[in-house]
C-alpha cells in the first residue's frame, strides 16, 4: 500500500497526519525505536552543547522532547521548538511547562522553510525525524544556517539505511512491516506509520545529506550512525 502524497500535496498531507497522531506519538516512537530515541536526542544536543545563557533552536519540535534537553544546557537561556502543527505542540506542552512558567522555553508555530525568526538568532539548531517530511531539504538546511548565529552548532537526527545486508534486511521488515502495526494498535493510524517507513526510504543517504549541508552553507559537516546503521546525526557549524 503506497501512502506517498504527490510533492505539491506533502505539506498539507504531512500536516493532517500528524495533527491525527500527536496524541499517541510518543508513545508508539518509544516503543517502535525500544526506547533508543531518547538517547539519540541526548547525544544530539551534546553535539550542539548550548552555552549557558545560550539561545536554542529545535526545528519541527514536535511534542518537544529536545526542549528539555537544549534547557537542561542552556540553564540560563531561552530555548524555543518551532513546528506548523500545532496540535503536536500542544501535546507536549506539559513537558515544557515548568520551563514556559519561567519564561525558558516556548513553543511557537511555524515553518522550516521560512523560520518565523531574524537572521544570526541562536547559538544552538537541533533538529530530528523532520528533514524527511519536509518538501524542500536543500531550503530547509539553508532557513537553519540563516537563523544560526556565527560560531553556531547544528546537529540532525535522521533514518538511515543499515549498511550490512543482513541488519538492512532485518531493519527494513521490521520498519516496512511490524511498526505499521504498533502505530494502529498504539496510536491508533496505521496509515500514517506506513507512510513513515515510505518516506524514510526516499529519503537521502547520509551522505548525500552531509554534502546538501555543506551546500547549504554548514561547515566541518560530518555524521555518525546509531542503532545499528539505522539512524544517523549529522553535525555541521556556522563560521
Amino acid at each position: 500500500m503506497n501512502v506517498l502524497p504527490p510533492p505539491e500535496e506533502k505539506a498539507a498531507y504531512v500536516e493532517r497526519m500528524f495533527a491525527r497522531i500527536a496524541r499517541g506519538y510518543d508513545r508508539v516512537n518509544r516503543v517502535m525505536t525500544f526506547g533508543l530515541d531518547q538517547g539519540w536526542r541526548r547525544k544530539v544536543v551534546e553535539y550542539v552543547a548550548p552555552p549557558v545563557n545560550g539561545h536554542a533552536l529545535d526545528v519541527g519540535t514536535g511534542t518537544g522532547d529536545f526542549l528539555p534537553e537544549l534547557a537542561a544546557w542552556a540553564r540560563e537561556g531561552i530555548v524555543i521548538g518551532v513546528d506548523f502543527t500545532v496540535p503536536m505542540m500542544r501535546a507536549g506542552q506539559p513537558k515544557i511547562a515548568d520551563l514556559t512558567a519561567n519564561g525558558r522555553a516556548f513553543f511557537i508555530a511555524g515553518d522550516a522553510l521560512q523560520l518565523p525568526f531574524p537572521d544570526n538568532t541562536f547559538d544552538s539548531i537541533t533538529t530530528g525525524f523532520v528533514l524527511r517530511n519536509v518538501v524542500d531539504i536543500p531550503a530547509a538546511l539553508r532557513e537553519m544556517y540563516r537563523v544560526a548565529r556565527p560560531g553556531a552548532m547544528m546537529a540532525c537526527l535522521e533514518v538511515a539505511r543499515p549498511r550490512n545486508p543482513i541488519v538492512r534486511w532485518g531493519h527494513r521488515l521490521y520498519f516496512e512491516q511490524v511498526v505499521p502495526w504498533i502505530g494502529a494498535l498504539l496510536g491508533g493510524d496505521r496509515r500514517a506509520y506506513t507512510y513513515l517507513p515510505q518516506s524514510a526510504r526516499l529519503f537521502p543517504s547520509p551522505d548525500r545529506l552531509a554534502e546538501m549541508m555543506r551546500e547549504a552553507g554548514w561547515r566541518y559537516v560530518f555524521y555518525r550512525l546509531y542503532g545499528l546503521g539505522a539512524v544517523a546525526i549529522h553535525v555541521g557549524a556556522k563560521v
